[in-house]
């Protein structure tokens, strides 16, 4: 049973019935699920998970206002749910906050991860929120919603991008994908520069990766579940073995032939992608070609004036 599972099996089990023989009034009040930090709101959780941070649990997010009436009796009604539920123990709440389960506050628990108590504004707002972040806010499930302000905000989210945003990052990382891979990679080897040589290879990997989430309209997770979480996607998951064969490998000469060649390999396959989502006009398979049509097709004037690397 992975940790949603156990999530949504103890709130059916214990928490909604203690809230409808208690409370009933306020589960109009609330939204009930399991979203936030944690690879289990990802679906990521494995065996390995379980020794930390781990437990039977969920969230009860009340409005300010609405917590400020009701928040201590809630409290005090999931504080006396069972301790322990199929072979797992929940863990202490602290009395300071900074639970990941239990009472939260609506607009605080958004405001973490977003920087406002609401769904972004304006598209400055979107083009500089970390992805790992939007990812977490838009994760795992919603129960129940009694009044839909977290499901109203969290809808907002899971549509992705506003499509300007999702074309400009596309353009910076592309440039990126050409400095990093395909210019300063082969200067450092024939220099010995072979650390520097090595840092440039991490960089293309990482602007590959984010270039691949992009493609599939989806926000990037934490670095470590990066792979694990691009397994999961429609489009390009294949290039996890070839990335990570490149931060593998060594950077001798031969090596070194063939990282440029595979670097070479997955910039052509990035301009094919652009081009068959309508994304590029560019003719030929130099990325940075296809940077400039990228930026060139953001209608919002402020965003495609902006340098070309803002916004990664």
């Amino acid at each position: 049973m992975n940790g949603l599972e156990l999530s949504r099996k103890y709130y059916t089990e214990h928490g909604l019935p203690a809230l409808q023989e208690t409370y009933p009034e306020l589960l109009g009040r609330l939204a009930i699920g399991l979203v936030g930090d944690g690879s289990e709101c990802l679906g990521f959780d494995d065996e390995l998970s379980h020794d930390h941070d781990f437990e039977p649990g969920f969230c009860l997010w009340l409005t300010r206002a609405d917590y400020e009436t009701h928040g201590f009796a809630l409290e005090r009604l999931y504080a006396r749910l069972p301790k322990v539920f199929e072979g797992f123990s929940r863990q202490p709440l602290s009395p300071v906050g900074g639970n990941r389960h239990g009472v939260l506050i609506l607009e605080d628990f958004y405001q973490k991860y977003l920087g406002a108590p609401t769904a972004p504004t304006s598209l400055e707002h979107w083009l500089y929120l970390p992805s790992a972040s939007l990812a977490v806010a838009s994760g795992g499930e919603v129960f129940y919603d009694g009044l839909g302000v977290f499901s109203d905000i969290r809808s907002v989210l899971l549509a992705g991008y506003p499509e300007d945003v999702r074309r400009k990052k596309l353009a910076a990382h592309a440039v990126m994908l050409s400095q990093t891979g395909l210019y300063n990679y082969p200067r450092c080897v024939k220099r010995g520069e072979l650390g520097a040589a090595q840092l440039c290879v991490h960089e293309f990997v990482k602007h590959a990766i984010s270039t691949v989430y992009l493609l599939n309209d989806r926000y990037e997770p934490f670095y470590k579940w990066a792979y694990r979480g691009m397994r999961d996607l429609p489009r390009l998951a294949s290039l996890e073995d070839p990335l990570v064969a490149l931060s593998t490998m060594g950077n001798a000469p031969e090596e070194s032939r063939a990282k440029s060649e595979s670097m070479e390999e997955i910039c052509a396959l990035f301009t094919e992608h652009f081009a068959d989502l309508g994304l590029s006009d560019a003719k030929d398979k130099d990325i940075e070609h296809h940077a400039r049509s990228l930026q060139d097709g953001i209608r919002d004037t402020t965003l495609r004036n902006m340098h070309i690397m803002a916004g990664i």
